[in-house]
């Protein structure tokens, strides 16, 4: 029974595309690994930006300095 855990930053994720990320992550385990889609789970956690750091600093103030439209 694969799992797989997806991390990413609570925002611009819409529906659909956690639909196709399932699907597409699905596929592949099917493709590669043999396994079956109906004992595949896929889980996204959604984390807030103040709670991921990258490259030293919080997220939402890397965000901030790079990319003044991402907050």
């Amino acid at each position: 029974m694969p799992f797989v855990n997806v991390k990413i930053t609570k925002g611009n994720v819409t529906r659909e595309q956690k639909k196709q990320m399932v699907a597409e992550i699905t596929d592949t385990l099917v493709r590669v690994l043999g396994k079956r889609p109906d004992q595949t789970h896929i889980v996204i956690d959604e984390v807030d930006t103040d709670n991921w750091g990258y490259s030293g600093m919080l997220t939402t103030d890397w965000r901030a300095k790079h990319d003044p439209k991402a907050t």
